[in-house]
């Protein structure tokens, strides 16, 4: 063979192994794993990152993701275990564990799986929920429920090749036709409440005020007690001395007691009194008091 078709040889050969390496070659990220399918049937899963060979023209490549992957559910109305509805809306994360019973359950798209998905959630989040009440979906109870649940779908999905990681509601909603009855139901407890606080706050308010009113009699009739009592004893101490008095010296006693009675009955200086002429009211002013007693 002459030397001047070795160039063109060589670049021929060169080229063939070229055509023969695109579909022999491929390469596998850190983030992908690949299923090799052999004319339809599964031939080998491949985890290891780096470039690998396959036949080319009889085996096919077939990537899956390897990360943690998202699915939201469109919202959907669950009834609860007191009979309350509730407009649910849920996402669930996941990813492939099994790429070849993935594969061969729903097929090479995410389209499949998300049908399942939806379909085993759903089925899960209705049975869950209703065995619980409002409060606890609500409440801090809802990381354990929403971990039953977990469980439950996880069981259900390993036949798929799915690991569910978490399944979590991002918002849960009373339906827009129970939503003015519970708001009108929480106005109602909230004054029953109101109603109860302002009865109670009454009825204290009526004791104090009743045991203030006893106090203040008991009170009062004992300052009544012990000022009649007083003034018993200044009364007697008062006729004690009179009568002392009067025994002393019983003219000028009644010459005292006629210059008390005309200051109370001329104190206004605009009394009247009609009298004889000779009364013994007036003796004190038509005798001198030496003359008082004489016959």
């Amino acid at each position: 063979m002459s030397t001047r078709w070795l160039g063109p040889l060589a670049a021929l050969v060169v080229l063939v192994l070229l055509v023969l390496a695109g579909p022999t070659l491929f390469i596998v990220d850190q983030t992908e794993q690949v299923l090799v399918v052999r004319l339809g049937q599964p031939r080998q899963v491949i985890t290891d990152p780096g470039l690998h060979a396959k036949i080319p023209f009889l085996e096919k490549a077939i990537y899956f993701d390897r990360r943690l992957l998202d699915y939201a559910l469109p919202p959907e109305e669950v009834i609860l275990g007191d009979q309350r509805r509730l407009i649910v809306d849920s996402f669930t994360r996941f990813r492939i564990a099994d790429p070849l019973r993935y594969f061969q359950a729903v097929g090479e798209t995410e389209a499949g799986i998300q049908a399942r998905l939806n379909s085993v959630v759903s089925s899960s989040l209705r049975r869950v929920l209703g065995n619980e009440q409002l409060l606890d979906v609500l409440s801090s109870k809802r990381p354990q429920i929403m971990g039953l649940i977990r469980d439950q779908v996880n069981v259900e999905m390993k036949s798929f090749g799915v690991a569910i990681e978490d399944v979590r509601i991002r918002r849960a909603d009373l339906p827009p036709e129970n939503t003015q009855a519970i708001l009108q139901r929480m106005q109602s407890e909230r004054e029953r409440v109101a109603r109860q606080a302002r009865a109670e706050g009454a009825e204290a308010s009526a004791r104090i005020r009743a045991n203030a009113e006893r106090e203040r009699t008991v009170l009062l009739a004992t300052a009544r007690a012990q000022a009649d009592n007083l003034r018993g004893q200044g009364e007697a101490e008062a006729i004690a001395t009179y009568a002392d008095a009067f025994g002393r010296d019983a003219q000028f006693f009644q010459y005292w007691r006629t210059l008390q009675a005309y200051r109370e009955a001329f104190a206004a200086g605009r009394s009247r009194l009609v009298l004889s002429p000779h009364a013994d009211f007036l003796k004190l002013l038509e005798q001198a008091p030496a003359a008082l007693g004489k016959p």
